[in-house]
């Protein structure tokens, strides 16, 4: 009987976060849209681009960090609208900045490995959904990970080493495989945690999506991308 009794139960909080899970989704999808047309947009325009080589670049990397700084420690006070206005503004900014791989690599194969990061996010957060280990530890070794390939990143950035970057390149892509699934579980745990969800707990969710999946894409693309 008890069994019996927890079923209708567990079916509405599975298909309350199913529910929530499609809004996260939603909003990533439209900050990947907003990215590529910032992206599309920015190549055609002569006078930004010669903006962002000549040190522009740092004034709009500094504006992302701010606004994901801001928009995953007010969580709780901000409104629906700020956190939509800092998420899309984010989504822009980012596609500007990026515009830069349309120069280096061809468009048949960032349309490629696009379509590879797509696939591979998908299954890692579908699993990172359903499974039932907990994934706790893989953040933490992940997000370890990430300071390491940052630091060799950084070191790298002197030694133009192909080799040493190709290293890079696949850590990176399997330190954001770790986060996807690590990230979609922990919206589960704090999803499951609110009595009422509110919708800027899914925009912040898009947003930790969007950015494991942004850096999949680029480290993937170091790998899979041919250069113009």
């Amino acid at each position: 009987m008890n069994q019996q009794d927890n079923k209708p139960f567990s079916y509405s909080q599975d298909a309350v976060f199913s529910n929530f899970m499609q809004r996260v989704y939603q909003w990533m999808a439209m900050g990947l849209a907003l990215t590529g047309l910032a992206a599309f947009i920015t190549i055609g325009n002569a006078s930004l681009l010669r903006f962002l080589l000549h040190g522009g670049m740092w004034l709009f990397f500094i504006s992302e960090f701010v606004l994901v700084i801001w928009l995953t420690r007010s969580l709780q006070k901000i409104s629906v609208q700020a956190a939509t206005l800092g998420f899309l503004t984010y989504s822009v900014l980012n596609g500007i900045t990026m515009s830069g791989i349309f120069l280096i690599y061809t468009s048949a194969s960032i349309s490629s490995t696009f379509f590879i990061t797509a696939m591979t996010f998908a299954g890692v957060s579908v699993y990172g959904w359903v499974t039932k280990q907990d994934l706790t530890s893989v953040g933490s070794f992940c997000f370890m990970a990430l300071i390491g390939v940052i630091v060799a990143s950084l070191a790298n950035w002197f030694f133009h080493s192909p080799v040493f970057s190709w290293i890079i390149s696949y850590c990176g892509v399997a330190v954001f495989i770790g986060l996807t699934a690590y990230d979609t579980q922990r919206l589960k745990a704090i999803h499951q945690n609110m009595e009422n969800a509110p919708e800027q707990l899914a925009i912040v969710g898009a947003l930790m999506l969007y950015l494991d999946f942004i850096n999949m894409f680029l480290f993937l693309l170091q790998i899979f991308g041919r250069r113009r």
